[in-house]
């Protein structure tokens, strides 16, 4: 083990010849761009994350653009990402900032936390990287590299194995280039300190790490303690008008898929009366349950009754036309993508 003065001098060295530093949000280290960058890469990787960036900060190249747009479409720009809560909330904060702060992010911990969506570790990369300001982060990555630089053998979720890490992570933060040293640490939890097949033998920091000596680089971090996820049924009815077009509504605010365009759901298949056409069953899993859907394409002349048109708002959706840009669920997307690709099932 070596002093916290090394292990950030290790890590900055390893960072300057081989970090990542090309990265889209890393052409403009505004809080703005590491903002968006920070939200979007929670439980999501850096390759899955590029190309939504690209596309999110074209659209909303700045703080009052994003502020002015329609949830609607900042949900839009999100469809596939998952985790919703993410994009409700960057718009929530995105007018806060715009209202309450003059278009300018708080330059202080306390007040960047209090926005809706950031936590102490995001606060922490917006003020460090963007801000120069010595915060420290403990994202998913940097808990698994000082899970197993100290060793650590508890499962780092647990409040009291948290609060240490963080104290360890407050104690590593260096008072120079902190910027880098988040980037840094951030980089080498993603492509050498992984999650599996760690690459011991690259790493800066190995001549410290009690993981390495002990043998337990692949069996740390302590996995979370396993749960049986329930499984929940649901049938999908997709309402068809007469003239093709699929019934969609939007969903409570909060909540799975809060806000997206979904299809009415039901505890029940629909009746013989009329003559549903049951389609390939579609699962999804959430970090809690699994979620088991049968869709059923109800076609016209049945039409929705008053119950289903009145509990939310509705719209009806071409899926052979130019898409609106309205927030879809991943599943129900790529189920009406299935129904656009089938001859004759909208005729």
């Amino acid at each position: 083990m070596f002093s916290e003065q090394e292990f950030s001098a290790r890590l900055l060295q390893w960072f300057d010849q081989h970090g990542r530093h090309d990265l889209p949000w890393q052409a403009d280290k505004s809080p703005y761009f590491t903002w968006i960058s920070e939200i979007m890469l929670q439980q999501t990787q850096v390759s899955s994350v590029i190309p939504y960036f690209q596309r999110f900060v074209e659209r909303f190249p700045n703080i009052q653009v994003l502020a002015a747009a329609d949830l609607d479409e900042v949900l839009h720009l999100w469809t596939g990402l998952g985790y919703y809560a993410r994009a409700r909330n960057l718009h929530k904060t995105a007018q806060m900032i715009h209202h309450d702060y003059q278009g300018q992010f708080p330059q202080t911990l306390d007040a960047m936390q209090a926005l809706p969506g950031i936590g102490r570790s995001t606060a922490g990369a917006i003020l460090s990287i963007a801000c120069g300001q010595r915060a420290p982060i403990l994202d998913g990555n940097v808990k698994r590299v000082l899970a197993r630089f100290y060793a650590i053998q508890s499962w780092t979720g647990e409040r009291q194995t948290e609060q240490a890490l963080w104290t360890k992570a407050e104690r590593l933060t260096p008072h120079t280039r902190v910027g880098d040293y988040t980037q840094a640490i951030m980089d080498l939890g993603a492509t050498l300190c992984k999650r599996s097949r760690p690459a011991c033998l690259l790493c800066p920091l190995q001549a410290g790490c009690a993981a390495f000596k002990q043998g337990l680089a692949q069996h740390l971090p302590v996995p979370r303690p396993k749960k049986e996820r329930p499984t929940r049924h649901l049938h999908l009815w997709l309402w068809q008008n007469s003239a093709g077009e699929i019934l969609l509504q939007q969903r409570p605010p909060s909540g799975i898929w809060g806000g997206l365009w979904s299809l009415p759901e039901e505890e029940m298949a629909p009746p013989t009366r009329l003559k549903a056409q049951a389609l390939a069953p579609i699962a999804h899993s959430f970090s809690h349950y699994h979620l088991e859907m049968t869709p059923w394409l109800i076609p016209h002349p049945a039409d929705p009754d008053t119950r289903i048109m009145e509990e939310r708002p509705s719209l009806w959706y071409n899926v052979h036309s130019q898409a609106p840009d309205i927030g879809l669920p991943a599943p129900v997307k790529k189920l009406l993508i299935h129904l656009q690709s089938v001859n004759g099932v909208m005729a």
